[in-house]
């Protein structure tokens, strides 16, 4: 059985001075780069190739993650940020170049072909999410969706070559576990008022608030204080908590249908860092 190395391995494509002298590259998506893993792993036929298919899949995600640090306008003619923003561009490209030689080397032309489909359905998904938050149109339940199917897509493309019950489970236990992350992270996300705009709470309040409300979130300033008041009176941190936790829940009842004793167990050790955090908060879950 291999054991997990995988950011390990990674580093050799990511730790370039260049790189991390002028510009920042999103966090190594481990959860999901650790559950595709565990999963490969189960099925004999692929653990021989689970290494490899697991670093190709966690650098096209990186190189997808890159690029969605690319600032949309290229006005800032200061030298520095402007190095920064080409040394995306290009980081992004070239993570994504090694995911195609590292398949390609080795003959897997149809997991490139797989994976190179999956790329193509985030994107129409990012379009979908970028023009539903144009028009305004977005819902707290339609940003939790989309977000989860963008980032479980080039994951999901795995679901063909799993093995018996884990064909079934691995969907619905990978977007279990992009859920529970992604909520994990809005409920910090809030306590930043800079980084609130266009997150759950943002679109739970443009969805429910009233139009004075409204317009007090899409104005070009943000008024601290303001945002602060609509958070406390829509009750963004416990909903966001009681989300979290009737996810936990509901991905632990999918994990014990598994019928690997082994696999239960890793997942469960995946899901300790969720669980440890619901503890540490009780009294807000016993508010709910």
């Amino acid at each position: 059985m291999n054991s997990y190395r995988i950011p390990e391995i990674a580093k050799q494509y990511t730790q370039y001075d260049m790189i991390q002298i002028h510009t920042d590259l999103p966090d190594f998506p481990e959860l999901r780069t650790r559950l595709l893993f565990a999963f490969l792993n189960e099925n004999n036929k692929l653990s021989s190739l689970s290494e490899l298919f697991t670093l190709a899949t966690a650098l096209v995600q990186l190189g997808l993650d890159t690029h969605d640090l690319v600032t949309v306008s290229n006005e800032v003619k200061e030298k520095k940020a402007s190095r920064s923003r080409q040394l995306k561009v290009l980081a992004g490209d070239y993570f994504s170049a090694r995911f195609y030689h590292l398949l390609a080397k080795t003959g897997q032309i149809d997991m490139i072909k797989q994976l190179s489909n999956a790329i193509c359905e985030v994107n129409r998904l990012k379009m979908s999410s970028y023009t539903k938050m144009k028009q305004l149109k977005m819902t707290a339940e339609d940003y939790i969706h989309l977000t989860v199917e963008i980032k479980s897509q080039l994951f999901l493309s795995f679901s063909e070559v799993m093995y018996g019950a884990n064909k079934q489970a691995w969907p619905e236990i990978l977007r279990g576990f992009v859920r529970c992350e992604l909520l994990f992270t809005e409920i910090f996300r809030i306590e930043t008022i800079s980084k609130f705009r266009d997150s759950w709470g943002y679109w739970h309040i443009s969805q429910n608030g009233t139009r004075e409300e409204r317009k007090q979130l899409q104005g070009e300033e943000v008024d601290t204080t303001k945002v602060r008041t609509l958070l406390h009176k829509y009750n963004i941190s416990s909903q966001l908590y009681q989300l979290l936790n009737t996810q936990m829940k509901q991905l632990q009842d999918f994990v014990k249908k598994l019928e690997s004793d082994k696999l239960q167990s890793e997942l469960f050790h995946m899901g300790e860092p969720f669980l440890r955090f619901a503890g540490e908060h009780p009294k807000v879950l016993e508010e709910i």
